[in-house]
């Protein structure tokens, strides 16, 4: 358990003072007693001493002092709780070829449009990851409900390298894997490093994660995009993929070189297919908003830090509650 306003545990000082102030009570108490005993518990009929009894409201109102004080430091533990969600992780091809122009003003900025225009019409109860892929593939925004953190990572990428696809879908799901362990990912503007590939799990694990890729899908760089899609059809996680660019492709000058790129659909439509996801064009992005249709949120349970002040304040009160009942029942008094 931590607290958000530690110093404040300095008030349970006052809980020895409190039990300081009454033994001293007591003991004058005893001897008040004591000194008329003669008049009155050596008299036949005195009424016996109510031995524990006597004791068990202060013990009540103790305990209620000590919880109210502590409630003052703000009290946070983490706890389980049950939640309707599901994870998109949106998988943004970042290669060179995404800086061509056959789509305006490029494929890359025409990617970004549908993706943007997709996050901003889905439900809150839907978490959002960003993953970036060139010949690596790498996580730039953990999965979450905060639309503007996922919008601010959207805008952030920039065209890179080579194009691996089957990298691009291996770091998407080892983001969906380290979202539901409650592993902590990090973004880095160091050069990406390999991916690992994601922890074997049972097929159809995560039937309530999808993978929105955006690609040209012209695969260049090692593995096989879809011996990944097959991965990621066995662990339950659908891909819809989505074309960026034009049949007829355009032709880019890299490092002194010309180079033709189009756009190939015949990929991205059977990784599609193997995952039971569905093929989109960025031209048709409205089509991208009827992804939550095909969408299983399921009923999840996430540990999260929560602040419990009002737990032990509301114990608090209780105890109160009870020791005044207790003491006006037995003495028609509070302590």
């Amino acid at each position: 358990m931590t607290f958000i306003w530690p110093f404040m545990l300095w008030s349970l000082l006052l809980v020895p003072i409190a039990v300081g102030g009454y033994v001293w009570i007591q003991r004058r108490r005893r001897r008040a007693v004591a000194s008329f005993s003669r008049f009155s518990l050596n008299q036949p009929g005195a009424k016996p001493e109510p031995g524990f009894q006597r004791h068990l409201p202060p013990l009540l109102f103790l305990a209620a002092l000590s919880l109210l004080l502590v409630s003052l430091a703000r009290p946070q533990t983490v706890v389980s709780l049950p939640r309707i969600q599901g994870t998109v992780i949106l998988a943004f091809d970042v290669s060179g070829s995404m800086a061509a122009d056959d789509i305006k003003p490029t494929r890359l900025e025409a990617a970004k449009v549908a993706a943007e225009n997709f996050v901003q019409h889905q439900p809150p109860n839907v978490n959002i990851g960003v993953v970036g892929f060139s010949d690596n593939g790498f996580q730039i925004q953990e999965p979450t409900a905060n639309r503007e953190e996922v919008l601010a990572a959207i805008k952030r990428l920039t065209p890179q390298r080579g194009t691996s696809v089957a990298h691009g879908i291996e770091a998407s799901l080892n983001t969906i894997n380290l979202f539901n362990q409650g592993g902590p990912l990090r973004y880095s503007n160091r050069t990406p490093q390999p991916t690992p590939s994601p922890t074997p799990v049972p097929k159809g694990t995560y039937s309530s994660a999808v993978i929105v890729l955006l690609s040209d899908g012209e695969n260049n760089e090692s593995p096989d995009p879809l011996a990944a899609a097959q991965t990621a059809a066995d662990q339950g996680v659908r891909i819809y993929t989505v074309g960026v660019g034009s049949s007829q492709g355009t032709t880019l000058h890299i490092n002194g070189f010309y180079v033709h790129t189009q756009l190939d659909e015949a990929t991205l439509k059977q990784i599609a297919q193997v995952t039971g996801g569905a093929y989109y064009n960025a031209q048709s992005a409205q089509d991208l908003f009827n992804i939550y249709n095909n969408l299983d949120p399921q009923l999840v349970i996430k540990p999260e830090k929560m602040e419990v002040t009002s737990l032990f304040a509301g114990a608090g009160l209780l105890f109160l509650l009870i020791g005044g009942t207790f003491s006006l029942q037995w003495f028609n008094r509070i302590p």
